[in-house]
């Protein structure tokens, strides 16, 4: 691929889905892993069959860890080279998994499976800012961010799939696979795009400094922690949710249909909030999604009360309405600063640093100041 200048309307479409493809690994591994939580507690042993869900909670852990160590190592090393790494380090987790024989050793693979994945998810966003800025950046995102949104609602398939030929260890050999498909993609035709002289050395007292700035700023401390609340709220969904379709709805093995189609959701609220922030303004629109999201939440707490079989459709909104507060905090005003987004993004990145602030973002042309 040749380096694009930031006056190039477009990368090519090579770029853009090898982008999505990369952020796609952690997503993929999460959600793949879902119809097999069942099948992996029952293979365990465990007397518990909440703990299963514990191998979709390290993941996120190693992950949350990760992006401490990530963001900083991209500004020392380079994307490429973070990259590689990341790649390596995450197929050792794959193997640890694929070859675990108790739930303790399938948790230390999928926490080296999250830690390792916060590199490519950092590594991507870092390349793309430093190829483009403005309004081909904010299509870039818009269109990785469109077929990224795609790995939901064909995971948990991709994962039923592997249980219908034989066992769960066959998803962990497909997560091997993909891993390194991508980091053999990225290593052939992907160039590094911080060069040298705009590396700085990893250094504790920068990362302090940068996260001092953000977290002085009372309304982005706000915001982080309402996305953090109802981004808990979603891993608590991911956790469950086998459970809940299976043993409420009896789904059996259509399971996966019925969480992609769920999932979709997420991208009808990608295509919706471009136009809706523009009419009402992303503060609005995120207190009002924020509303509706409690507000739909609630009503499913009282659906299990009273009628112990809730509808479909209000977990449907919940996720709608979750992607929708999501993009809004991201483009919502930060006093003096532009957007909260932008603010986190470039505040730490002028310090050459990163701070954890795990968000699913993106940019819309009519709103960058990034």
């Amino acid at each position: 691929m040749n380096q694009a200048s930031p006056a190039d309307p477009l990368p090519s479409k090579e770029f853009i889905v090898l982008m999505a493809a990369i952020m796609s690994v952690v997503a993929l591994s999460i959600d793949a892993m879902l119809p097999a939580l069942v099948v992996i507690g029952e293979d365990f042993g465990l007397s518990n069959p909440n703990h299963a869900q514990f191998i979709i909670s390290a993941i996120f852990g190693g992950q949350a860890v990760g992006q401490l160590v990530c963001g900083p190592l991209s500004d020392a090393l380079g994307r490429k080279r973070l990259l590689m790494i990341s790649f390596v380090v995450y197929l050792i987790g794959s193997v640890i998994c694929l070859a675990a024989n108790n739930l303790e050793q399938m948790l230390v693979g999928r926490f080296i499976q999250g830690f390792a994945g916060a590199g490519p998810y950092i590594s991507t966003i870092s390349i793309i800012r430093d190829r483009c800025s403005g309004y081909a950046m904010a299509r870039i995102m818009s269109l990785v961010m469109m077929i990224f949104i795609m790995v939901p609602v064909i995971a948990p398939t991709l994962g039923q799939f592997m249980l219908l030929l034989g066992s769960w260890r066959l998803i962990f050999a497909l997560l091997f696979c993909y891993g390194l498909a991508i980091m053999l993609w990225s290593f052939l035709r992907l160039e590094e795009t911080l060069p040298p002289t705009r590396r700085v050395p990893f250094s504790a007292a920068n990362i302090k400094r940068g996260a001092f700035t953000v977290l002085t700023n009372r309304t982005t401390v706000s915001y982080m922690i309402c996305a953090g609340l109802v981004f808990g709220a979603l891993i608590g969904y991911l956790n469950s949710c086998l459970q809940i379709f299976q043993g409420i709805y009896a789904v059996g093995d259509a399971f996966a249909l019925y969480f992609g189609a769920l999932a979709f959701t997420l991208g009808l609220a990608s295509l919706s909030n471009s136009r809706l922030v523009r009419r009402f303004g992303p503060r609005s629109i995120c207190i009002t999604a924020l509303v509706c999201f409690s507000t739909s939440s609630a009503l499913l707490l009282c659906a299990q009360f009273f009628y112990c079989r809730p509808y479909l459709a209000l977990y449907a909104l919940r996720r709608h309405y979750f992607r929708l507060f999501w993009f809004a905090v991201w483009q919502s005003e930060c006093p003096g600063h532009g957007t909260y987004g932008a603010y986190c993004g470039n505040r730490l990145r002028a310090d050459r640093r990163y701070l954890f602030i795990d968000f699913h973002f993106d940019w819309y042309p009519d709103r960058t100041t990034v």
